[in-house]
């Protein structure tokens, strides 16, 4: 037992659940928590911590419910985030959701009221049936009721949340159990770490020669990369199919920098085009789900084949028929297209045709980009960070917004792997700052996290989080008033429900928590603010204000929103 003094009985050492659980972890290479403590889990962060390792408190736990997810999105191992009972693990229980559907690997693990209290429905402190709430919302929810049991749960934790699909699971321990003893010495024998728990799966040989077959017959491939193709970490092969093979490629969001922006096969600048006119699209780790057009419509043109790389095989054929399903890991896929495609002819034609097209986007861009206008706008203000981060490649972008997100993801190129984390597959709001902090914990490295001023409102107050922990993390909130604008008329009897009070002042909101506040009005004076908070390391706001009329309703997913006719002309 490290760094405590255990209880003895008639000479027999004891330990309890309190240490068992930290034991357990620790044995699994856990270092980091993230949480919010309180009855009955408080004594975890302070033993922990006594322990030598780290456990960042959080304002909210969806928030440190966010950073446990990201942290397990970062390094492949599941990200631990520790609550209170019922309410506070209903807070944690989105977060854990949201790791789930991004295929994020998290364990959350809450305390709970007594079962005989619970299940008699007697009204116990903060009482609720938290195991079977959270099951519809992860891969596994799981109970410990024996405290020789915590070593077999957080094992299989572990292993649900990495094997396969990588997603959420939770871990309901109910109070009385953390300071049950047994024997030190059984106790340790109850302790394992598992064998392989996310052992490759190596596609079939059939299945690997009719996708070859499919690609080398194509005029028109293209390779769509997803945030699965990140979390792989192979970006080595990832790359080395690319360019062997001559293939133009397209990142989602979080893709973005798994191989590099700029490299010449990047055909995100011709996105429409290259959706539209290719015949054969090779998903590597995407989902043809609402971010795709579920692979229908104007989206995506005529006629095409599919090849998916997806780990479950129930995911083919979700929306439009697979032509080629490849069942596997991505790094095992990936390896086995390669030697399938060696020495494919390179659909040089096709790759000229979208260089044309995406130099002529980036002309149009570059010109919105320089635009002077008598406010900033979202244009002229990111391609004022876009041009600093491109002297800071290390730097983790952090996304959130409405046309904050759309218009960065457009705007800001990613240089290297996992370096862009956003709303992902939900396109939540509010995962910024708890995102922010797990990735400045997990990388070491900088963060710039630019979210527009409504969905920092959602998780705002973590900034005295990042201050607390003195993290180098740059928080750029791009203020124009509202949500998706700040310029909607008041009804005559009340402020309108889409703008913000107008003299909010973030930066100072900043100051007040210790770190450096600074408000900004043109692009100038924002690259000289997101340099001097670079350099000096130092946790930061900087307030962009942007023009009230900048903005669109739902950002890019405008078709999405309900709107009523009643009353319109036809």
């Amino acid at each position: 037992m490290k760094n405590d003094i255990q209880a003895t009985t008639e000479g027999v050492e004891l330990t309890d659940g309190f240490h068992l659980l930290m034991e357990a972890l620790e044995m699994n290479g856990i270092t980091n928590i993230y949480g919010l403590l309180g009855i009955p889990v408080t004594e975890i962060g302070r033993m922990w911590q006594a322990r030598g390792n780290k456990f960042f408190s959080f304002r909210n736990e969806q928030n440190a419910g966010y950073a446990a997810s990201v942290a397990g999105y970062l390094t492949k191992k599941p990200g631990i985030c520790v609550t209170v009972s019922a309410p506070g693990f209903l807070n944690g229980l989105t977060a854990l959701a949201n790791a789930t559907t991004n295929c994020f690997p998290m364990i959350l693990i809450s305390g709970s009221s007594e079962r005989e209290v619970v299940d008699l429905q007697q009204g116990d402190y903060e009482e609720m049936d938290q195991l079977n709430i959270a099951r519809p919302h992860c891969k596994a929810s799981f109970r410990i009721n024996r405290t020789e049991d915590i070593g077999v749960a957080v094992v299989r934790a572990i292993r649900t949340a990495l094997s396969g699909r990588p997603g959420g699971v939770y871990l309901d321990i109910p109070a009385r159990l953390f300071s049950t003893t047994m024997s030190a010495e059984e106790g340790k024998k109850s302790l394992f770490v598992p064998v392989d728990p996310a052992p490759a799966q190596i596609p079939g040989p059939d299945a690997v020669a009719r996708a070859v077959a499919l690609i080398k017959g194509a005029k028109k491939p293209l390779i769509l990369l997803g945030k699965g193709a990140a979390y792989a970490q192979c970006d080595a092969d990832i790359k080395a199919l690319i360019e062997e093979t001559g293939i133009p490629f397209t990142p989602m969001s979080m893709a973005k920098g798994l191989v590099s922006d700029i490299h010449p096969q990047c055909a995100a600048a011709a996105r429409s085009m290259v959706l539209q006119e290719s015949d054969v699209v090779v998903l590597i780790g995407a989902r043809l789900n609402w971010l795709l057009a579920h692979g229908k419509g104007k989206t995506w043109g005529g006629a095409k084949k599919f090849v998916q790389i997806d780990i479950q095989a129930n995911e083919m054929d979700s929306n439009v028929p697979i032509a080629a399903p490849l069942v596997g890991d991505v790094e095992s896929c990936v390896n086995a297209l390669r030697a399938g495609l060696k020495g494919m002819t390179k659909p040089t034609e096709w790759m000229d045709a979208i260089a044309e097209r995406a130099s002529g986007s980036k002309a149009k861009l570059g010109t919105k980009l320089a635009t002077a206008t008598p406010i900033m706008n979202y244009f002229n203000s990111l391609g004022a960070i876009r041009d600093v981060l491109k002297n800071h490649q290390d730097v983790t972008l952090v996304n959130e917004g409405a046309n904050a997100l759309d218009n960065a993801r457009m705007i800001i190129d990613q240089y290297q792997p996992r370096k862009r984390v956003d709303t992902g597959t939900w396109g939540v709001m509010g995962v910024g700052m708890g995102s922010a902090v797990a990735a400045a914990v997990e990388t070491g490295k900088p963060v710039v996290a630019v979210c527009g001023d409504s969905a920092f409102g959602f998780s705002g107050m973590e900034i005295e989080t990042i201050t607390r922990y003195n993290l180098p993390v740059t928080v750029i909130i791009m203020n124009n008033g509202g949500i998706y604008r700040g310029d909607e008329a008041n009804p005559a009897h009340q402020v309108s429900c889409m703008t913000f009070n107008p003299n909010t002042r973030y930066d100072l909101l900043m100051q007040s928590v210790g770190g450096e506040g600074v408000r900004v009005n043109t692009p100038e004076e924002l690259t000289k603010a997101l340099e001097a908070s670079l350099k000096s390391g130092k946790p930061t706001l900087i307030e962009a204000i942007i023009d009230p009329a900048a903005g669109v309703e739902s950002g890019r997913i405008g078709n999405l929103n309900i709107v009523s006719t009643i009353g319109k002309k036809k």
